[in-house]
């Protein structure tokens, strides 16, 4: 695999634990061993980034892990893993980052789902902008909402066919279901850097599935 230069752009080592941890949880340690084996990054390897807000991973390190996913086990694989481990990852500790959780108080629990979706996105939004170099921002539209990734680490240096950030997927997914009390959304992503777009949206769609 063909090394993803250095973005000078950072996650906070935390959120980099979390992911890994969560891949962990999804593959097993094998798994993740052999991963970052192939994304260049044998040095994590029984060495996981510290438990701390200090931004020191680097957005082409993020991207070099979801790349490896897909290389080693194929696109449709590589989608399944990534969507579970950003589903892991949010379940596993991103939750209770500062913005989002009041989300888990009775107060926010009586809110309308509409409310609840309209504070719980960009509260997500937040915690990523706040702590890390990822600029998210949000918007309403008629019957979704658009999330949008200004600069994406899941990405980051890529070029793909089409866009494929499904662990932002993934985390925006249970994210949803977090924030709404237990439901399902659809959530796709419509434009990606490393398809030529300027920035990485994702559609949420407003009506739970089912």
């Amino acid at each position: 695999m063909d090394p993803i230069p250095k973005s000078g752009l950072y996650y906070p080592n935390k959120i980099a634990r979390i992911t890994v941890h969560a891949l962990e949880d999804v593959m097993g340690k094998n798994g993740v061993n052999a991963i970052l084996n192939l994304a260049g990054l044998s040095h994590l390897i029984d060495n996981y980034p510290p438990e701390n807000l200090d931004r020191e991973f680097d957005f082409a390190d993020y991207s070099a892990i979801s790349a490896a996913l897909e290389e080693m086990y194929g696109p449709r694989g590589g989608r399944g893993l990534a969507l579970r481990a950003g589903r892991a990852a949010f379940a596993e500790g991103l939750r209770n980052f500062g913005a989002l959780a009041g989300a888990g108080d009775l107060a926010f629990k009586v809110l309308p789902l509409h409310a609840k979706l309209s504070i719980g996105l960009p509260a997500m939004a937040k915690i990523f902008s706040t702590t890390s170099d990822q600029r998210s921002t949000v918007r309403e539209e008629e019957d979704s909402y658009v999330y949008t990734i200004h600069q994406c680490p899941v990405c980051w240096g890529r070029t793909t066919d089409r866009p494929s950030c499904f662990m932002a997927v993934g985390l925006l997914q249970e994210g949803l279901k977090w924030v709404s009390g237990g439901k399902e959304f659809r959530v796709n992503q419509s434009t990606a850097k490393s398809c030529g777009d300027d920035v990485c949206d994702f559609i949420v769609y407003k009506e739970p599935i089912g």
